[in-house]
């Protein structure tokens, strides 16, 4: 009965303080109990310790960061502004170069068409002129309106020049 009797009461003690183990339950004394409660709230607090120190530098990041990125703001916008200063600078440069371009090539193809017509115009001028001439009608205008001849054997004067090969209009004609 000694022996229920405490059973009974190191059963009141240890009533409801199991702990699941992998292999079998084990009972536990108070003792054992707060040792192992003290333990898991030590660590919680070191956990959370941990976790407020972590918060803490990052926030303490997140604000350098945000200070940094404020400086990089104004210095990156200064930039970005300067750049498509540049790159506006450069493509109404650009359109105005294709624009002069377009404006040359279309001036060039007029003054070809002129041109095309010039020459159309003259080839037809010179095609009247050559039909015209008629030679027979030259002969019979000269020998019978104006009276003219041709010039006889004795009348002609044949002499060579030496110095160059063309004659000049007004030179002096030797004399043999």
């Amino acid at each position: 009965m000694a022996r229920r009797r405490a059973d009974a009461m190191s059963a009141s003690r240890t009533a409801g303080t199991y702990v699941d183990g992998n292999v079998v339950r084990k009972t536990l004394t108070r003792e054992q109990i707060e040792r192992h409660n003290q333990r898991r709230r030590r660590k919680e607090e070191e956990r959370n310790k941990i976790l407020k120190e972590s918060e803490k530098q990052y926030r303490a990041q997140q604000e350098r960061l945000r200070n940094k990125s404020d400086t990089m703001d104004a210095t990156a916008l200064v930039m970005m502004c300067a750049a498509l200063a540049c790159t506006l600078m450069f493509c109404f440069s650009y359109i105005r170069l294709q624009t002069q371009i377009n404006t040359s090539i279309s001036s060039i193809e007029s003054m070809k068409q002129q041109l095309d017509k010039l020459k159309s115009s003259n080839d037809a001028l010179q095609n009247s002129i050559d039909t015209s001439l008629d030679l027979d009608n030259i002969y019979r205008v000269a020998t019978q309106e104006l009276g003219m001849v041709y010039a006889g054997d004795s009348q002609t004067i044949t002499f060579d020049k030496t110095e160059s090969e063309y004659v000049r209009q007004y030179e002096d004609i030797p004399k043999y």
